[in-house]
């Protein structure tokens, strides 16, 4: 990919802040009124208030993409932009650039990306890691050479496997290249950990107003089931269900059950990346967790117990436990006033429900 001298000035037309010490400026400005932090915010705010201005949902069909869509359409955005990996190929450059200067979107939220466990981590590192830059450098750059300056905000979406393997728990933001990843899955967060800083970069030299939220977890309707690319929860679903309709009398699992971990319902993501578009604008990228953590012991009892399986739980405890303990620290976005809604068991029994109707019936 190649990249031309950037033009400030079409910024300068849809934002007044053309620099990140220009918003810092202002907000110095509003608290000299005597402002509050929280009315600041809401004087910077605008994204709920603008249901009529085009939003581009990258990666609307996936997961987390899926989720903010509805999410959107619930509460009356009425010019989503959407567009299938077959109308728009986001790892060309020129075609990104292109759909940019025809629909200037007001709104970007970069969802969209190649994702998979282990496995597919371990198999296809180069595709991880090429195919991942390739997005979001596509979007976050053609964001800010938009004709005309369009594109007011832009949020993108990374992952906790951004945080080294021995992070403190729970792992804070601060966290963030404070030592090695975990070797499974470096291909793919170096890629995210590119997309933060790109935003980072592109706020303080050109004033975009980009930000990143990295979640949890994730499971819910969209959620990969596929035998051997998928995550414990979607995995321990699959399994459970095949078990209950072949009559097994049990389903073995790895390890002791002992692992604690934290998971989150991608509609409870969807809600707070509406609500950092609507309240937040700083450097800093942002955690979104439940705050709530689960044995994998547990979680697999819970799952049982949704899918109706009447057979005995094994553990194989020869096989490995994995990482003790994973859990995000979300007190970040819980001081600015948002946390996760959907219980565990809730979120299970939707997520069962949709994996019966959309996919063992297909």
């Amino acid at each position: 990919m190649t990249f031309s001298s950037p033009q400030v000035s079409p910024l300068l037309n849809c934002n007044p802040f053309s620099t990140a010490a220009d918003i810092v400026s202002f907000v110095s400005l509003i608290e000299s009124m005597g402002a509050s932090p929280a009315d600041q915010t809401e004087v910077l705010a605008s994204f709920l208030s603008d249901t009529d201005a085009k939003v581009f949902v990258a990666g609307h069909r996936g997961l987390v993409g899926s989720a903010i869509h509805r999410k959107l359409v619930a509460l009356g955005f009425t010019k989503l932009l959407l567009r299938t990996h077959a109308e728009l190929d986001l790892t060309r450059q020129a075609d990104v650039e292109a759909f940019f200067a025809a629909e200037r979107p007001r709104y970007v939220i970069v969802a969209a990306a190649k994702v998979g466990g282990i496995h597919a981590n371990s198999t296809y590192p180069a595709d991880f890691i090429a195919v991942n830059l390739q997005i979001q450098t596509n979007i976050i750059d053609a964001s800010l050479r938009c004709a005309g300056g369009a594109v007011r905000k832009l949020l993108f979406l990374g992952s906790s496997c951004i945080y080294p393997k021995h992070a403190p728990q729970p792992i804070p933001e601060s966290a963030l290249l404070s030592g090695p990843l975990e070797p499974t899955n470096e291909w793919y967060a170096v890629a995210k950990i590119a997309g933060i800083k790109m935003c980072q970069a592109y706020r303080i030299q050109h004033g975009l107003d980009a930000i990143s939220a990295m979640p949890t977890n994730l499971y819910g309707p969209q959620d990969n089931f596929h035998p051997e690319n998928s995550h414990v929860l979607p995995a321990l679903i699959r399994r459970f269900h095949n078990a209950k309709i072949s009559g097994a009398n049990e389903v073995v699992v790895w390890g002791t059950g002992s692992p604690l971990r934290e998971f989150l319902h991608v509609d409870d993501l969807a809600d707070a990346v509406v609500f950092l578009m609507d309240r937040y604008s700083g450097l800093e990228h942002v955690n979104v967790g439940s705050g709530k953590e689960v044995t994998i012991k547990e979680l697999a009892e819970l799952v049982k117990e949704v899918v109706g399986f009447q057979g005995d739980l094994v553990w194989d405890k020869t096989k490995p436990d994995g990482t003790p303990r994973k859990l995000m620290d979300s007190s970040m976005l819980a001081g600015m006033g948002w946390e996760a809604k959907i219980p565990l068991r809730e979120g299970l029994a939707d997520t069962y429900k949709w994996y019966v109707d959309n996919v063992v019936d297909r």
